[in-house]
């Protein structure tokens, strides 16, 4: 199955991406972020905030961006 996968994370990219049919946002999460943490990112499906349990569809546009960015100052 295919998804458009844009992360802002850093330097940030997009690029299409090949995952398992059935795959939820948590696993894909987990797969593509290694190390980091859900609740630092704000993840969206097709622009809009999903739970953790979705299940990702073909063609879907799923974007990761932190919600707190190091060295940033309020």
């Amino acid at each position: 199955m295919r998804l458009l996968y844009i992360n802002n994370d850093g330097g940030g990219f997009a690029d299409y991406v090949d995952v398992a049919e059935g795959i939820t946002v948590e696993q894909f999460f987990k797969d593509k972020m290694l190390g980091s943490k859900p609740d630092d990112f704000l993840i969206r499906v097709n622009r809009q905030p999903v739970p953790c349990e979705y299940v990702l569809k073909e063609g879907d546009r799923i974007t990761v961006t932190p919600t707190k960015i190091e060295g940033a100052a309020i």
